[in-house]
């Protein structure tokens, strides 16, 4: 059997108060501009929820989450690759804070998470600002 490896997480935004249909707007069209899924790109568009069009916050309640996951063949083995591609992505995006699981069979569980030094990520402000954390969950084999 080939070894799977599973991605998911979330990418936050500011509450629904702060974010308007402009800013909703741009990072729905960030994901709209991922390859789609037959081009087996390392992010798909089909790999994301899409923001809603229009600010409506009654269907929220603090924060707006942009979820995703795929499964993989081995992507560790590319997770450079991977982790410049979601870079690039957050850079065109508005968000607060970004959050990766990495499961895999050998090498067990991984997290990462994107953190802005301000109140924001602003698209095309620059380099992306970050504080990246990893942890490490598996097994001891005696």
């Amino acid at each position: 059997m080939d070894q799977e490896s599973i991605v998911y997480g979330c990418i936050k935004d500011v509450p629904p108060e702060l974010a308007d249909a402009h800013r909703l707007q741009i990072n729905r069209d960030a994901i709209l501009q991922l390859a789609p899924a037959e081009d087996w790109p390392f992010l798909c568009q089909e790999m994301f929820s899409l923001p809603r069009q229009k600010n409506e916050s009654s269907l929220r309640y603090l924060t707006e989450v942009i979820h995703f996951g795929a499964s993989y063949k081995a992507v560790e083995y590319e997770w450079d690759q991977w982790i410049a591609q979601f870079e690039k992505l957050l850079s065109q995006m508005y968000w607060v804070s970004a959050t990766v699981h990495l499961e895999t069979e050998l090498s067990g569980k991984h997290t990462f998470v994107w953190e802005t030094h301000d109140a924001c990520h602003v698209p095309g402000s620059g380099n992306v600002k970050v504080k990246c954390e990893w942890s490490h969950e598996g097994f001891l084999h005696s």
